[in-house]
């Protein structure tokens, strides 16, 4: 409690010193910053706003760096119980791979693009590729409706989305692509100029030419490196809709370094995690980054 209380001490008297310390720390900086915290346009505070960063980066190659490049990065398991892991070193190779595949459509740094997808390791490729070219993601749940989905690929201003053929999920399978679809024919279409579908089930589904691309012909052929795009601290990584219970869906979007900083914090103060812990994530796609203490 004596270590606590003094933490809490430091933060609250010399706070912009603490992060500052904290984020040189823990954080992997292509720019270092110089200035810490802007007030002036209060309550729209930026910190670290001239540091530049990846938060790919960060989340894959400092693992690989210190070694842990064969360590599972994800276990999932489907809906039909089969357990599957993949190595930091093997998802960084799969990231590059849809990251180059984004960059080919015209896909890059300052472009949004929302995902519809099913829990699984390619939903989690998807966010880590956008991050990796500067790209800004919107994960939608994927038992939201059609006009729910539209709501938000229009609110955010999408250029594409990125879905399933189907989910599966209690035994059930949910038509995600026909979905999609849907709130792509509510008013979206001209905007959206990418609809990606990965095959999670081999499904059938429609198809549209010209806009319509399977996840592995994008994938394929594709090398299995790509540099991170240094962002900004202050860079939108993604946006995270509301509910809606309560009136209209609010994005609230949460920018690279102090998503990074917090994600950090909170493994190692609220979790307590070691190197040889597995943390165990209960939420859906939204919750899940992949950014840990480094080697978990």
């Amino acid at each position: 409690m004596e270590a606590y209380n003094a933490l809490c001490d430091e933060a609250a008297t010399e706070y912009e010193g603490f992060w500052a310390c904290h984020a040189r720390e823990l954080l992997h900086w292509h720019e270092p910053f110089t200035s810490i915290l802007d007030e002036s346009n209060a309550p729209f505070h930026k910190w670290f706003e001239d540091g530049r960063l990846n938060a790919s980066y960060n989340c894959l190659e400092r693992n690989i760096k210190i070694g842990k490049g064969d360590k599972s990065a994800i276990i999932f398991e489907s809906d039909d119980g089969v357990v599957s892991r993949i190595s930091y070193s093997d998802l960084l190779a799969k990231v590059c791979r849809f990251a180059n595949g984004l960059k080919t459509l015209g896909i890059k740094k300052g472009d949004r693009v929302v995902i519809y997808m099913p829990m699984s390791v390619e939903g989690v490729v998807a966010m880590q590729a956008c991050a990796r070219i500067g790209a800004t993601h919107s994960v939608v749940f994927h038992d939201f409706s059609a006009r729910s989905l539209q709501e938000r690929l229009v609110d955010v201003g999408t250029v594409a989305l990125i879905t399933a053929d189907e989910q599966k999920r209690g035994g059930k399978v949910l038509p995600l692509k026909y979905i999609a679809d849907e709130a792509l024919a509510l008013g979206v279409w001209e905007a959206v100029k990418h609809s990606i579908t990965y095959r999670r089930t081999g499904g059938n589904v429609a198809w549209t030419e010209g806009r319509d691309r399977w996840m592995g012909d994008i994938c394929a052929e594709q090398p299995d490196t790509c540099e991170g795009e240094p962002v900004s601290a202050e860079h939108p990584l993604f946006v995270l809709y509301t509910s809606g219970s309560t009136g209209k869906p609010k994005g609230v979007q949460h920018s690279t370094g102090g998503y990074l900083l917090w994600a950090l914090m909170t493994m190692r103060w609220t979790f307590d995690v070691e190197p040889e812990d597995t943390f165990w994530c209960t939420a859906d796609l939204r919750a899940r980054a992949v950014v840990t203490e480094p080697g978990v």
